[in-house]
């Protein structure tokens, strides 16, 4: 790795999100990655969704190679202020529905969609039959 050690703001690398200035955060160091931009395999849109965030987990779930890992490199230009990263949302499931044991209301929907278009099929055969001429 090259030997500047600068360290980085978050703020600092969230403003490098074009595709003329691409800067990653992978496991706390910042890459330029802008003169890879056109030869990534997945594309220059793959790296640009991963600015502006800590993009370890990206990285990690494509599972690259080592000879990708060892091209990171010559892209590392210094570290990450941890105390810049914003901390992780935490996850909140949507509210659900409150549980409803009188299903019966639901029940009587049901059976109705099924039942009126029975019956309303029923009464236009029965007009028909009882309208047509002999």
């Amino acid at each position: 790795m090259a030997s500047d050690q600068k360290v980085h703001t978050f703020d600092e690398v969230v403003q490098h999100n074009k595709t003329k200035d691409c800067w990653l955060i992978i496991n706390g160091k910042v890459y330029d990655v802008t003169p890879f931009m056109e030869e990534h395999p997945g594309g220059d849109e793959v790296l640009l969704s991963a600015t502006g965030k800590d993009a370890t987990n990206d990285f990690e779930d494509v599972g690259h190679s080592d000879s990708a890992r060892d091209m990171m490199d010559q892209y590392y230009i210094g570290e990450i202020d941890k105390a810049t990263v914003p901390l992780k949302r935490m996850y909140i499931p949507p509210q659900q529905a409150q549980y409803n044991p009188d299903k019966t209301p639901e029940f009587v929907i049901k059976i109705l969609q099924f039942l009126v278009p029975l019956l309303i099929m029923g009464l236009a055969f029965a007009v028909r039959h009882y309208t047509k001429e002999k």
